[in-house]
């Protein structure tokens, strides 16, 4: 998945990945996505979304694990716009679902 990822998607969707690596190899990855998706796609990430406020979150203790066990962690909203927008994409939204995970959506910068 570092190296290529198959093309013509109009949706990558990307389930518990993000959250198991640092920042560069996450970048890696978003940007083989952009590269091998159609014009018009999407990235589609379902991962926690660690809230700014100072309360208690699954998403929290959740990044304690990923520190331990890999080099990941989970992330902010601005955390994954930085990511994006380094992997060439812009933030679109972030839906809620019923479960402790959000769905990050991206574009193409240039869409």
């Amino acid at each position: 998945m570092f190296d290529a990822v198959p093309a013509g998607g109009d949706a990558y969707v990307l389930k518990y990945i993000l959250h198991n690596w640092d920042d560069d190899h996450c970048v890696t990855l978003l940007t083989k996505c952009r590269e091998a998706m159609n014009p018009g796609g999407r990235i589609l990430v379902a991962d926690a979304v660690v809230p700014p406020a100072e309360k208690p979150d699954w998403g929290k203790l959740l990044d304690i694990q990923m520190m331990v066990v890999v080099p990941g962690k989970e992330r902010t909203k601005a955390e994954f716009a930085a990511l994006f927008k380094r992997a060439g994409f812009r933030l679109t939204r972030i839906i809620p679902t019923r479960c402790p995970l959000s769905v990050v959506e991206g574009v193409a910068a240039s869409a």
